[in-house]
């Protein structure tokens, strides 16, 4: 074989290596996107499909295409719909506010050092560990009006002159289910944000004392700016998780939203509207406001923080 023949068949030889290479990655990654298209975004167009229906199987002569009538019924005609932002709002509010600061303060005393602190770090984790309806029965057994122990407790120390019904009283009901869900969310804010504060070198701190910052000044000055890029991503991450909460609500509530859907969340709606009421089209309407909702409001606040653009 002459010497350019060799050279013809080795750069053909390194060609097909080259192509190998390059399908490679996407080779390795096909599993994924299969996994990716076939449980996000199939499930995700379906909704998209079914809010341009009329679905209901009990009525399946009524069935069919409507266009933008579900979402002109939700705007003109539904007055719970507009109920249930404010509640969905009021909730993820309250919920991501009381546990940031409650999350916070916790992370910064197990930050130092004492006895028994991995004791302590490991006790803070566990309602983060316990599921979603085993958390609800359980606060649900201790707001109940004739067994539960908050009765028996604030009877005893005069804060009450009689038993309270916690989940089915207009004034309480609210602050009830708040109080359960900041028992099972503070954990997720003091793990991140410990995380972030072994990050800060101790060595801020110590110039800090050194020129006399006091603890507030060092943690306005040094311990927040650290902790920016976190609390943006966590606070964000646990208003969706929040807005999208089901699970609490709904066995605590007894499936109701009550009393007198006080407590009826956005998705709490969706659930009576598709699974109760067997209305899928309607709740797939609902479900595709409450995307877009989400969708903005995450736009909106990564591009309001600054998220990503720190030096």
């Amino acid at each position: 074989m002459s010497t350019n023949q060799s050279t013809v068949v080795n750069r053909a030889v390194v060609r097909k290596q080259k192509q190998r290479i390059q399908w490679l990655p996407y080779i390795l990654i096909a599993p994924a996107i299969v996994l990716i298209i076939v449980f996000l975004f199939y499930p995700v167009g379906n909704v998209f499909y079914f809010s341009l229906q009329r679905f209901n199987p009990a009525k399946a002569y009524e069935n069919g295409f409507i266009g933008l009538d579900n979402f002109r019924a939700i705007f003109t005609s539904d007055k719970l719909f507009f109920s249930t932002l404010w509640v969905s709002a009021k909730w993820v509010f309250v919920e991501v506010v009381l546990q940031l600061i409650c999350g916070l303060g916790i992370a910064l005393m197990l930050n130092q050092a004492f006895k028994f602190r991995g004791l302590f770090r490991s006790a803070a984790i566990l309602p983060w560990a316990i599921s979603g309806v085993v958390t609800s029965t359980l606060w649900q057994i201790l707001f109940n009006e004739q067994i539960g122990p908050l009765n028996d407790i604030f009877l005893k120390l005069g804060l009450i002159e009689h038993k309270i019904a916690w989940l089915s009283e207009v004034h309480t009901a609210f602050p009830a289910i708040v109080t359960a869900e900041l028992w099972r969310g503070i954990p997720f804010f003091t793990i991140a944000l410990l995380a972030g504060l072994q990050t800060i070198p101790g060595d801020l701190y110590e110039s800090a004392v050194v020129d006399g910052a006091g603890r507030w000044k060092s943690f306005i000055h040094i311990t927040l700016p650290f902790l920016k890029t976190t609390i943006i991503l966590t606070t964000l991450l646990r208003a969706v998780w929040e807005f999208n909460n089901v699970d609490l609500i709904f066995v605590m509530t007894n499936g109701t939203g009550g009393p007198i859907d006080l407590t009826t969340t956005l998705p709490m709606y969706i659930v009576k509207q598709a699974i109760v009421a067997q209305d899928f089209g309607y709740g797939s309407a609902l479900t595709v406001i409450g995307f877009i909702i989400l969708l903005l409001f995450a736009v909106f606040y990564l591009k309001l923080s600054g998220y990503g653009k720190e030096e």
